[in-house]
């Protein structure tokens, strides 16, 4: 099986000294690339330069809901003119989006805003932190018009929640919460929706599957989400893995030779 962890933070200073090591055992495991996230300015240069020096590991930059404070309006700019070089690893623009847990919505929606606009402009995918904001998220994407790709990753919600994402052209990420059996209401929306809106990822080194601890989540978790993925939907891991690998690459614009794989694989 060939697995993209399509969302992780496998930059940030957790994986110093261990960062080769845990891509050795994905990559083991049919991981066969993985997408770094930036947050926030001040870590975009270190996203792009562990991404660029892995091999199959490519990333996006944006402005997370969690670090809106921390920027100025011309950090936007400083993000367009980035974003505009197109980088060869960089494939998209993210992670930013709404968190009420965290935050003042008023003041993290026009960030939000800015940045769909920007990557519907620049016509990149669109990576989307929604927490307990699935509404608000679709409303900024129904006002802009968002047609593009896009990614909402980590996604926890209801069945209805992820149709109306969906229809406005978005991925659900599946992540390590199907594998916590309390999440009944998330696992229901992923049992159900159409395999076409899936996309795994593990938001390493957070969002750690069950009987892992917390803030230890890796890209070599991947299959133990896609088994549970499985379980959750009744078919075979063997069966998902091609369908999945497809979906990811449709998100992030690639054919199957940018990933290393013979273009028949899978069909």
């Amino acid at each position: 099986m060939q697995l993209v962890d399509a969302h992780c933070h496998f930059d940030v200073p957790h994986f110093e000294g261990t960062r080769a090591r845990e891509l050795a055992k994905a990559r083991a495991q049919g991981v066969v690339a993985i997408v770094l996230a930036g947050v926030r300015r001040a870590d975009w240069d270190r996203v792009q330069s562990v991404a660029e020096s892995l091999p199959g590991a490519w990333y996006c930059l944006g402005i997370h809901p969690w670090f809106v404070q921390e920027h100025e309006p011309g950090d936007l700019a400083i993000l367009e003119q980035r974003l505009c070089r197109r980088p060869a690893r960089c494939v998209g623009l993210g992670e930013c989006g709404l968190d009420r847990l965290r935050g003042d919505l008023a003041e993290q929606e026009p960030w939000f805003e800015q940045q769909v606009v920007l990557a519907a402009r620049l016509r990149l995918p669109l990576v989307i932190h929604s927490v307990k904001a699935h509404d608000q998220v679709a409303a900024v994407l129904r006002r802009r018009h968002w047609s593009g790709q896009a990614l909402v990753h980590g996604f926890a919600g209801s069945y209805q929640q992820a149709c109306r994402l969906v229809g406005l052209g978005c991925r659900i990420g599946v992540g390590g919460v199907i594998t916590h059996p309390r999440a009944h209401k998330t696992r229901d929306a992923i049992a159900r929706l159409p395999v076409d809106a899936l996309v795994l990822e593990t938001d390493a080194p957070d969002m750690a599957p069950a009987g892992v601890e917390r803030g230890q989540n890796s890209p070599a978790r991947l299959p133990k989400i896609l088994a549970a993925l499985a379980e959750l939907r009744g078919e075979s891991a063997e069966a998902l893995a091609p369908r999945l690998l497809d979906n990811a690459c449709e998100l992030y614009g690639w054919q199957r030779q940018d990933l290393g794989l013979p273009d028949d694989i899978g069909e």
